[in-house]
């Protein structure tokens, strides 16, 4: 019978994303990890494989904490409200990255800007990622559109492809040192520039 772990595999995992995040996949060595998690390398080889395996698992967790923070916010509801879901959303982000001061960007931009070039299931779990973001985006538009917030001429997809761009662009230039009134400008544009019905006044949601 295996001995049960005698660690908190949970904090295990946090302390070797914070050591990812901070160093990159590169710049960070097993002896680094075992260093910020207090357990031995064998331990760590044991519990969760090499780095990359170890890697693997600390960027899909955070892959699928970014997907569930949009469906939070995105988690669908009233036609009526929908809009302010998708202004909520954009808005938080833009919030987000002016709160991140050390200016550690996002794992997710990060890993995949390092690996997805060389490593298939880095480059696979982004674009799962980002198709699940375009996916709740697009289904809360549509919802817009149906309320007539938002013109139902308009392609949802495109419309859906511009807002994650724009949250996962001011991400970058928020870690580059865009400042925060900034950042909160434009998410305001990009939502100032959603089309509207044909008669129908600019909405400030």
């Amino acid at each position: 019978m295996a001995r049960p772990r005698a660690f908190d595999e949970r904090h295990v995992l946090e302390r070797a994303r914070e050591q990812f995040w901070a160093t990159g996949y590169a710049g960070t060595r097993m002896d680094d990890i075992a260093a910020a998690t207090g357990l031995g390398k064998g331990s760590l080889y044991g519990a969760f494989g090499d780095k990359n395996k170890l890697f693997h698992r600390v960027f899909g967790d955070w892959c699928t904490a970014v997907v569930e923070v949009a469906e939070d916010q995105l988690a669908g509801g009233p036609d009526a409200e929908a809009l302010a879901r998708l202004s909520g959303y954009v808005r938080l982000m833009a919030e987000n990255t002016a709160a991140d001061t050390e200016r550690r960007g996002c794992l997710l931009a990060k890993g995949a800007a390092e690996l997805s070039g060389q490593d298939p299931t880095v480059a696979a779990r982004s674009a799962e990622t980002m198709t699940a973001l375009l996916t709740v985006l697009r289904t809360e538009i549509s919802a817009a559109q149906r309320h007539g917030d938002i013109d139902g001429a308009a392609d949802p997809e495109r419309l859906a492809a511009l807002l994650l761009t724009v949250v996962r662009g001011i991400e970058a230039v928020g870690k580059a040192g865009l400042a925060p009134k900034a950042l909160r400008d434009v998410a305001d544009t990009a939502l100032a520039v959603l089309p509207v019905p044909e008669g129908r006044g600019r909405l400030t949601p």
